[in-house]
Formats: C-alpha cells, sequence, structure tokens
C-alpha cells in the first residue's frame, strides 16, 4: 500500500506542474493566436456586463457585474488539453501493459481422504 501512497503523491505533484505549463500555453500562445485568426480579440476581456459600475466621482461605490465568458473558454480550453493529455497517457499505459491470456492452473492434488473414497467406490462398482 505504501508504494500505491507514493506514486499517487508523486502522480499529484507532476500533475500539478503540468497544469501550470498547459496554463501558460493556453494564456500565453494559444488563445493569442486564436484572437488574432478572429480579428484581434483578447479573451482575458471578453465579458457581458450586467450591472454597471456606480461611481462617486473617481471612486468606485459598486464595482461592475459582469460575466467573464471569454475567462470561461480560456479555463476550458485548459481543460481539454489536459483531458487529451491524460487520455493519451492512460492509453499508451494500457497498450504497454498488454495482458498474456492467463495459464490454466493445474487443478489441486485431492485430498488422501477423497482419493480413498473414490477407490472404494470403483471397487463396490467392479463388485456388482
Amino acid at each position: 500500500m505504501k508504494g500505491n501512497v507514493v506514486d499517487m503523491a508523486v502522480g499529484v505533484v507532476i500533475g500539478g506542474a503540468f497544469g501550470k505549463i498547459v496554463s501558460s500555453l493556453v494564456d500565453d500562445l494559444i488563445m493569442p493566436l486564436v484572437g488574432a485568426l478572429i480579428g484581434n480579440v483578447d479573451f482575458n476581456t471578453l465579458a457581458v456586463t450586467l450591472r454597471e459600475a456606480v461611481m462617486d466621482g473617481e471612486e468606485v461605490v459598486k464595482p461592475a457585474v459582469t460575466l467573464n465568458y471569454g475567462s470561461f473558454i480560456q479555463t476550458l480550453v485548459d481543460f481539454l488539453i489536459i483531458a487529451f493529455s491524460i487520455f493519451l497517457v492512460i492509453r499508451a499505459i494500457n497498450k504497454a501493459k498488454k495482458e498474456k491470456p492467463a495459464e490454466e492452473e493445474a487443478p489441486a492434488p485431492k485430498p488422501d481422504d477423497v482419493v480413498l473414497l473414490e477407490e472404494i467406490r470403483d471397487l463396490l462398482k467392479d463388485k456388482k
């Protein structure tokens, strides 16, 4: 059991680091390219304002209420990349582990009393 716990801990640490790498990949490389292809759209700023901010001069009394769907799209792309990567790793592990067909085990030897009873049965059949 100790080996499984250590394996799981290593997986969590590597998974956390991998998540940061994928987040950087999406935030710094993929989404800017997608934004440029769509027409210079910055996904970090995509939002729908539900309620405007209440201002008192330069001071914000109540902040604006927004739905930040651009940030959600980035997080969704992060998730899809991580899920696809995990799928590929598990698929590779399963291919590597291709199980060999189970060998048939030899039947266990019969106890002495069962062997003796079978001999008695056979002798009685012969007497008839």
